[in-house]
C-alpha cells in the first residue's frame, strides 16, 4: 500500500505532484497543477520547451473547463435534479483528447480549487492513465 506523500509546505506539494505524475503516469509529456481560486499554474514539468504564453493559456483553459459560466450552471442542475446538497463540485475529473495528445484534468479530493493535468501522447492507455493519475492524486492528502 502505497504511503500518503505530504511535504513540507504547499509549494513544495505541488512540485512533488508535477515530479510524481510525470513519472509514474504512462506516457506523460507534460503535466502541471493549477489552482482554481486563480487561475494560476502553480507548477509544471514538461519533456520539451513552451513559450510561458502556453502555459498561461493552459491554466486558463482548465479554469473554463471546470468553472466556467456554464459549466457551473449544467453542475447546479445536475446537484439539484439529484437531491445532491454539498458545495463539492459535480465535475471532478475531464478526458480531452487532440490530434496527437490525450489530456487528462483531475480536480485534487480535499481540495476543489486545485486542479492536476497530465498531458500524454495519444498511444496512451486510457484506463491506465486514469489508474495511474487516480492513485498518485489520491497520495497527496491536503493539496
Amino acid at each position: 500500500m502505497a504511503t500518503k506523500r505530504m511535504p513540507q509546505n504547499f509549494s513544495d506539494q505541488c512540485m512533488a505532484l508535477c515530479k510524481a505524475l510525470r513519472t509514474e503516469t504512462p506516457d506523460c509529456v507534460a503535466c502541471g497543477v493549477v489552482d482554481m481560486s486563480t487561475g494560476m499554474l502553480l507548477s509544471y514539468e514538461t519533456v520539451d520547451s513552451h513559450p510561458p504564453e502556453v502555459l498561461d493559456l493552459l491554466a486558463g483553459a482548465t479554469l473554463d473547463m471546470f468553472q466556467g459560466r456554464t459549466v457551473v450552471m449544467i453542475e447546479d442542475v445536475f446537484k439539484e435534479r439529484r437531491g445532491v446538497t454539498s458545495d463539492q463540485h459535480y465535475f471532478q475529473e475531464i478526458l480531452v483528447n487532440s490530434d496527437h495528445l490525450t489530456h487528462l484534468f483531475i480536480r485534487m479530493n480535499d481540495r476543489q480549487d486545485v486542479v492536476a493535468v497530465v498531458v500524454c501522447r495519444n498511444s496512451v492507455n486510457v484506463g491506465m492513465l486514469f489508474a495511474q493519475a487516480r492513485r498518485v492524486v489520491k497520495e497527496y492528502v491536503g493539496l
